[in-house]
């Protein structure tokens, strides 16, 4: 009997694993694959009304070129991604599947774009995703048609997503985007960024087997697990692509990945496509490790026929603004500490030893015994570097106050790394043997960052958890939860065994959804409407970034040599010997009108419109927000690698303020210091427009003591959907430089 008992068990149990095994193999999960793209060309007439707008508030500040300013978003994913997939199942609270069809859709008529580039991550695209990819943007792109004069101009690209274990190994995230659409002018497949050597083997090891995998969807179940694992399996199947073999002659079926910008390049080279490759979120300390800079990207890791433009603002917030606090000491014998607090920066290492002291005396230590413990927290916090607020047990959000922020910038990104921002990158000057020392000289533009297949989202300030990626953080935490930890008296130092495979969960998603922002646009100067033409524009680096308004922009450099009193426009590269004398012009976005045109309504479903874009569309009145003032930033380079940065920075330079006139602004200026200092500067302006309100612009919504520093925070959740926790703004548009070598 026992015998019968025992065989019956074990038949239990290895059908038990056997079904576990099947669920976890992802045999019973859907593929979110394309849908079919609903709206048809925007009729000529409505193309042909956004340049005679434009013409005509180019006429009112006396502008004389014939080049129309086009609007875009190079920055777009679709839940081909894996964090825009698990911000989209329904149990997260998302909308479900948005491939590329909502995409096209959604920049023709929710936001009414230009022209827009696809972006999603490579390491999460299966041969067949990237198949499908290009099927959709080839389909887009034939909507609006090829010719002189189309409606929108659909770009291909993905994101290389590289993450670092240490600043000597991080690189950050760049988008790839390539010029055409046919076959022989877009890769077989997108490069993906291969984690550190010193992450690889880990990641590899430590992703949950088929069986856990199972459990993982018993302990939840429903329909987005079984479909969450499924997405999983897909994105783990394909082998790695073999080392050393040219690209053309690789495998379909395997995935091609880097480690370095460096060999990104050279893939890019064998391809020998047209491409350009565009660094975003570049002081995003959410992957960014502390202390990380981009003087070493200056060199071998630098492509300058490639990697022409860098994203200064998106949804992700703002990486422009150089300060100099830093979030952790690098002491010469290698070792990291922590930094001292000051009267506008708190380190997170130093908040998590302010913490534990609390705790301590709550828990009547002394104060020598509370001090010890303090600074084992801060040093835990330091050796932890992104993962720090896990080494504080059992801590709130709120607790962590405005640690690790830039509190006097524009809209910064979480967590802001400076040594990354885009000032202290343009400051870098680096010589490499006997040629010319070595410099970026990158264009501005700005983007969204979406995540929901929704191009362009800051034309409103409207659904705060559809327009932005404030969820995205907490959805990918709750997929997979991190083990809870009580509440403690004292720092433990990180273990990432006891986090394995919980990547969102690992990082500080609920400070983090405060700081997503509805996202910036590119603007290009372009001859025509057509892909040669934006293209053209912004190889030449005649672009701005604007932080989600359609704020039109003019800048140059009026004494440029050989230029026939035409000047020089944004982006350029100039030699002078003369003190430089700029003109800007600027005139201020529309404001919005509420719900869609009916351009919009009748091209989209009365369902599509509201699905994609919740009833609120591009719908400008005939009103213009007014220009309040011009900001000039002048940045000399580094003549020496150890000349300060600080010192060479100066932001603003100049302070230009505009007549109360909503036909926009004129304003011009030289500088008298080029002449007689003869040394190379560059030059970029911020047209600043009159406030307004914005989703989440308020950040973390510090609450200040009498000396100004942020005693409560009230971060934006735990708030219901309907709440976009708006606060008022500067929008802002950013003009590329006027890069100004001295010819004395």
């Amino acid at each position: 009997m026992l015998s019968k008992f025992l065989t019956s068990f074990a038949v239990l149990i290895t059908l038990a694993l056997i079904g576990l095994y099947v669920i976890g193999s992802g045999a019973f999960g859907r593929r979110w694959g394309p849908e079919v793209i609903q709206g048809a060309a925007l009729p000529a007439a409505e193309v042909a009304l956004r340049k005679t707008r434009q013409v005509r508030a180019a006429e009112g500040v006396g502008v004389p070129d014939t080049k129309q300013i086009l609007f875009g978003d190079l920055h777009v994913h679709t839940t081909y991604s894996l964090d825009a997939f698990m911000m989209a199942l329904p149990s997260a609270g998302g909308e479900g599947a948005h491939p590329v069809a909502d995409a096209c859709d959604f920049a023709r008529y929710c936001s009414s774009l230009d022209f827009w580039s696809i972006n999603d991550h490579a390491m999460a695209l299966t041969q067949a995703a990237w198949d499908e990819t290009v099927d959709g943007i080839r389909q887009c792109n034939a909507v609006g048609g090829d010719g002189e004069v189309p409606d929108l101009t659909s770009f291909l690209g993905w994101e290389w997503t590289q993450m670092g274990t240490r600043p000597e190994n991080h690189y950050g995230h760049k988008n790839v985007i390539v010029r055409g659409l046919a076959d022989d002018a877009i890769p077989t497949r997108p490069i993906a960024a291969r984690p550190p050597a010193d992450a690889f083997d880990r990641q590899r090891e430590t992703f949950p087997s088929n069986i856990t995998m199972g459990l993982l969807a018993l302990a939840r179940p429903n329909q987005d697990s079984l479909d969450l694992i499924r997405y999983f399996r897909d994105m783990i199947e394909p082998d790695p692509c073999a080392d050393g073999i040219p690209v053309r002659e690789l495998p379909l079926d395997c995935q091609e990945s880097v480690e370095t910008p460096a060999e990104l390049f050279a893939k890019l080279d064998d391809w020998g496509f047209d491409s350009m490759v565009i660094p975003h979120g570049t002081t995003w300390g959410f992957y960014t490790p502390q202390g990380s800079a981009w003087d070493k990207q200056l060199g071998a890791q630098h492509d300058p026929k490639r990697q022409t433009l860098i994203e200064v603002f998106s949804g992700h917030g703002n990486s422009e603004e150089y300060r100099d606090f830093r979030e952790v000491i690098e002491n010469p014998d290698g070792t990291r500490s922590c930094p001292e607090e000051s009267d506008d920066y708190l380190p997170s290492c130093q908040r998590a030893g302010q913490i534990v002291t609390q705790r301590c005396l709550d828990a009547g230590e002394s104060e020598r015994i509370c001090a010890v413990w303090a600074e084992e927290a801060r040093q835990n916090y330091v050796d932890a570097d992104i993962y720090g607020h896990r080494t504080v047990p059992g801590t709130e959000p709120d607790e962590w106050l405005d640690s690790g922020q830039c509190r006097d910038c524009f809209q910064p990104s979480f967590n802001y790394r400076p040594r990354s921002a885009v000032q202290y990158i343009m400051a870098l000057r680096k010589q490499n043997g006997a040629g010319a020392p070595e410099r970026f000289n990158f264009g501005f533009i700005a983007a969204s960052d979406n995540h929901s297949a929704r191009p362009g989202t800051g034309y409103k300030e409207y659904a705060r958890t559809e327009m932005t990626e404030a969820r995205l953080p907490l959805a990918g935490a709750s997929a997979i939860p991190s083990p809870s930890v009580d509440k403690e008296a004292r720092s433990r130092p990180f273990d990432p065994d006891a986090y394995a495979g919980t990547f969102f969960a690992l990082r500080e998603g609920e400070r983090a959804s405060s700081f997503f922002l509805t996202g910036g646009l590119v603007a290009v100067h372009a001859d025509g409407r057509d892909r040669d033409a934006i293209w053209d524009g912004l190889a030449r680096r005649e672009v701005y970034g604007t932080s989600g308004p359609r704020t039109l922009l003019w800048f140059k450099l009026l004494n440029a040599p050989g230029t026939q009193g035409r000047g020089a426009p944004m982006g350029s590269s100039v030699s002078l010997s003369d003190s430089p004398i700029f003109q800007v012009r600027a005139v201020g976005s529309f404001e919005p009108s509420p719900g869609c045109p009916d351009v919009a309504t009748r091209g989209l479903s009365s369902e599509r419109l509201a699905r994609l874009c919740h009833d609120e569309c591009y719908h400008p009145s005939e009103e213009r927000r007014r220009i309040t003032r011009v900001e000039v930033v002048r940045i000399r380079p580094q003549l020496t690698e150890d000349e300060p940065i600080s010192d060479l920075i100066e932001d603003p330079w100049r302070v230009l303020p505009c007549e109360a006139d909503p036909a926009g602004c004129v304003v011009t200026f030289t500088d008298p210091d080029f002449e007689r200092g003869k040394r190379d500067a560059l030059y970029y302006v911020r047209a600043i427009e009159e406030p307004s309100l914005a989703v989440n612009a308020n950040l973390l919504r510090c609450e200040t003591d009498g000396d100004g520093k942020c005693e409560r925070v009230r971060p934006c959740r735990d708030v219901p959907d309907t709440d976009d926790c708006l606060a008022k703004t500067e929008e802002r548009a950013w003009s590329s430089p006027i890069f100004v070598s001295h010819g004395g």
